[in-house]
């Protein structure tokens, strides 16, 4: 087998070559000439979160050179995929109706709305939860609304939450009968961070989603390119997914002012993830960048060598080297001094994982404000043993 069928760079082309808004066919044969090793490339499709996206680009191709198992296998995939999204729709639906009965403003974004926004399908897309954005004073009442449905806290009571997972911004609540959770947030990022988006845009702006006999509210429009690109920079790009939703976005909403986009999202103090969302998403799908963008991303040296990296590392199925909880995020950060800031502060912000570490009782709680900088030394140290080195 060649070194590039070991690293999956031919197996990760081909996905490259599909998912993109208009699927670059000739590519794809290309790659499925050279030889693509079919259980690789399901293994990074479904590590991708891209299935569907290359289930719909193998067809357009007639499944030419697609051995009989794998097809069978994203077959399979589909049925499966398909019978949980309509569960999922079910659970919008009661969502829907339980929040605006309950006077409970809410948008949805990512999971389902996301994939009928940009897909034109809920089911062109994997996604693993319903993300819901609620404004910080109703978030009390749209817990209890989640309890009405039969949803409970994942982690912990409210008492814990509160201590250990409130720069989160976001708690997670689950239901027994139901194969998915319910995000609830009221903010789009954690604490102490910049973001190109603040919750309080979005509220004069959502577009509705239609679900059959419902129509959620969503995150649409200029914000919803402002939510992807924050969302991807935060996560460290680490999912082609995620650039395949911003180039797809990019494809189908030529009429953004971008150049608005821009400086929206640098008054907030991250005006790169947008840059960098674009030269990720040109570096793997060829994504035009538009002509208000193409000097401040030449001109950035920060993010062309950043976005190279990142490139790079997907292409050898290489991911970000693990980093201390919450502090992937700092790519978020235009300038150093936010990012040292926001070092401090999440140095000092206790976490489940300082509690998973050392069990207190309830009452010794605040000595973790103490006892946290010096387990993130020890994880620091540890991990600077090991090969590699942070993207961000």
């Amino acid at each position: 087998m060649s070194s590039g069928c070991q690293t999956g760079r031919i197996e990760f082309d081909l996905l490259c070559a599909l998912v993109r808004p208009v699927p670059d066919l000739m590519r794809a044969r290309k790659a499925l000439r050279a030889g693509v090793d079919f259980p690789i490339d399901l293994a990074l499709a479904a590590k991708h979160g891209v299935r569907p996206r290359l289930i719909e680009g193998l067809g357009a191709l007639s499944w030419d050179a697609v051995p009989a198992t794998a097809r069978t296998a994203l077959e399979g995939f589909r049925r499966r995929h398909c019978a949980r999204v309509l569960s999922l729709l079910h659970e919008v639906r009661r969502l829907d109706a339980a929040l605006a009965e309950s006077n409970v403003r809410f948008a949805l974004f990512k999971g389902p709305a996301l994939a009928a926004m940009l897909y034109g399908d809920p089911s062109a897309r994997e996604y693993d939860d319903i993300d819901v954005v609620v404004p910080r004073a109703q978030y009390a009442d749209a817990e209890l609304t989640l309890a009405g449905l039969g949803y409970r806290g994942a982690q912990g009571d409210s008492v814990f939450r509160r201590a250990f997972l409130s720069h989160l911004r976001q708690y997670v609540f689950v239901h027994p009968d139901v194969d998915a959770a319910i995000d609830l947030h009221w903010d789009f990022s954690g604490a102490y961070l910049p973001f190109p988006l603040a919750p309080e845009e979005i509220w004069g702006t959502l577009e509705p989603v239609r679900f059959g006999n419902c129509a959620p509210p969503a995150v649409a429009g200029p914000n919803l390119a402002l939510l992807l690109a924050g969302h991807g920079t935060k996560e460290a790009w680490r999912r082609l997914q995620w650039v395949c939703d911003f180039a797809w976005l990019v494809k189908h909403r030529s009429d953004l002012d971008w150049s608005d986009l821009h400086r929206r999202a640098r008054a907030r103090r991250c005006g790169d993830c947008l840059l960098l969302a674009f030269a990720v998403a040109r570096g793997l799908l060829d994504t035009a960048v538009p002509d208000a963008l193409v000097r401040p991303l030449e001109g950035s040296t920060r993010v062309l060598v950043l976005a190279a990296a990142l490139v790079e590392a997907l292409r050898e199925g290489r991911l970000a080297p693990e980093r201390p909880e919450n502090f992937g995020d700092l790519g978020l950060c235009d300038n150093a001094r936010d990012r040292l800031k926001a070092v401090l502060e999440l140095t000092l912000a206790p976490t489940v994982s300082d509690y998973n570490a050392m069990p207190l009782p309830r009452p010794l709680w605040p000595v973790y404000h103490a006892t946290r900088p010096f387990r993130l030394a020890a994880k620091a140290l540890t991990a600077r043993r090991r090969p590699g080195s942070a993207l961000y």
